[in-house]
């Protein structure tokens, strides 16, 4: 039995004198993965929470463009981007809002809304903000930035479009043979079974123009 005290002794000597060594950095370990999950936990819930009250505010924007409320759909929409830019009801937001500035003849707001989207979503929001800054752009003659939008790197279902307004504008530039090349290359990106309007009218900008040189 007393073989065993000792032993047992000796095993919590041990113990204690490990726990002098490693028992602060065992106790951070500890806390820092506590927190970590706790945070994980919290990160969630603020998502969620930023998420529902994202998905209120846009529901106020779209009863606002309903009613055709200019103020109300400008300070909606500004309170999405300014404080749930990372959602991406921030985005739609935004787009809802230039339609309806563009709509109403308010191309400096509405530029301002698109190139936020421009600059702030992602993917096929992104794309369509350029595709329609862009437009607005040509449609004012600011040629240069009109191309600066075009001149991105679009998603493989918008490279078309892309290619088929960066025409549009090349052509209203006197540019030719850049305008040909855009214009087929929208062709080239097309599929064989895309018919129809669209692509009769991608077509027709491309014959009037000529034979190359």
């Amino acid at each position: 039995m007393a073989h065993y005290d000792l032993e047992e002794q000796e095993q919590i000597d041990s113990l204690k004198t490990w726990w002098k060594m490693y028992g602060n950095l065992l106790t951070s370990l500890i806390s820092a993965v506590a927190l970590a999950v706790v945070g994980w936990q919290g990160w969630n819930w603020y998502q969620n929470n930023e998420a529902a009250k994202a998905s209120s505010v846009f529901l106020v924007l779209e009863q606002a463009v309903q009613a055709g409320d200019a103020q109300r759909i400008k300070a909606t929409a500004g309170e999405l981007t300014e404080k749930f830019g990372r959602s991406g009801y921030a985005g739609l937001g935004a787009l809802l809002a230039a339609k309806h500035s563009f709509d109403a003849g308010d191309l400096k707001t509405a530029k301002v809304q698109l190139a936020w989207v421009a600059e702030n979503s992602k993917d096929e929001l992104r794309d369509v903000a350029r595709l329609r800054l862009a437009g607005v752009q040509l449609d004012e003659q600011a040629y240069d930035e009109a191309l600066k939008q075009l001149n991105a790197t679009p998603a493989p279902a918008f490279a078309a479009r892309f290619l088929e307004l960066k025409g549009d504008v090349l052509a209203a530039q006197g540019k030719k043979s850049e305008a040909r090349a855009s214009y087929q290359g929208a062709l080239d990106k097309l599929s064989e079974k895309a018919v129809g309007a669209g692509r009769e009218l991608l077509q027709q900008k491309l014959d009037s123009l000529g034979e190359s040189a």
